[in-house]
């Protein structure tokens, strides 16, 4: 069954990339926050990125039109599943939060809908547990930012229908993502990995091993990543970062996930990273 109708969960960074992508691909897309000024914010959010897409010649100003038109906001959280294909839920990482919200939109959404949770690490069997049907829940875990970002990670959990994951991988796939599947699993597959790398670079620029950007360039020009894990910590936030490192030190009993004190200061002193415009790197807006 083809997705023309999406309903985005949350209208922060996270959010409005998915609304944004969603849009860009031809579906009318709700974006929701329990806020009408935060949900305008992330369509505002959404336009900004669409004109720099567009000076940078790599989004046709028609195209960058129409998506916007295509992106409607709401505080009606009835009102934005009613009648969606696909829910992407992309509220922040607490889990009785995205268990509530998968238990109310249950009853609204149609029976056909794709419920997908954009968690980087919680259980999806936990959340799917809160839905009527669990069969229609998956992880759709997509990496900032969602516009320039290729990797979609799928994540299935027992209770998920084949079908759910095939039509979820081709909607991944219409959206221009490289597509994966991993199993429920603590930090899937894109988090368990990226995290390790991040919070021994915290470690190391804690000891006093390297400045942020030299670590970071150690990365880039030795082992040809786009970009070093400690930039990567403050697009994703700090305090994201920090919640899924808790997260994974409880679930693997494995000390490398573990936060190092650098990190709970930072994230202490309000040092987010780009959101709050300052972590490893200052930031502009």
């Amino acid at each position: 069954m083809e997705i023309r109708t999406a309903a985005v969960l949350g209208a922060g960074t996270m959010g409005s990339g998915i609304a944004q992508v969603c849009a860009l691909a031809g579906c009318a897309t709700r974006l929701y926050d329990v806020a009408a000024e935060r949900a305008a914010a992330g369509r505002d959010a959404v336009a900004r990125s669409l004109k720099r897409g567009v000076e940078k010649g790599k989004v046709a100003a028609a195209d960058a039109d129409a998506a916007l038109a295509r992106i409607a906001t709401t505080t009606d959280l009835a009102a934005a599943v009613a009648g969606a294909d696909l829910v992407v839920e992309a509220a922040p990482e607490d889990l009785e939060l995205k268990r509530k919200l998968f238990k109310a939109v249950s009853s609204p959404a149609p029976l056909h809908a794709i419920l997908a949770t954009n968690t980087s690490s919680l259980p999806i069997a936990r959340i799917a547990e809160a839905a009527t049907r669990p069969e229609r829940v998956l992880g759709m875990h997509f990496f900032n930012p969602v516009p320039v970002m290729k990797l979609l990670e799928l994540v299935a959990a027992e209770t998920t229908a084949p079908e759910t994951v095939e039509r979820a991988r081709a909607f991944g796939r219409r959206l221009g993502k490289e597509v994966i599947v991993v199993r429920d699993a603590p930090g899937f597959a894109s988090s368990r990995l990226g995290l390790c790398l991040g919070m021994e670079a915290i470690r190391m620029v804690e000891q006093g091993v390297a400045s942020p950007e030299d670590v970071d360039k150690a990365m880039v020009f030795g082992y040809g990543h786009p970009m070093g894990p400690l930039r990567l910590t403050d697009l994703v936030g700090l305090d994201v970062r920090l919640a899924i490192g808790e997260h994974l030190a409880r679930a693997l009993g494995a000390p490398q996930f573990e936060p190092p004190a650098l990190l709970r200061r930072m994230v202490a002193e309000g040092r987010l990273g780009k959101k709050s415009g300052r972590g490893f790197y200052a930031w502009d807006d």
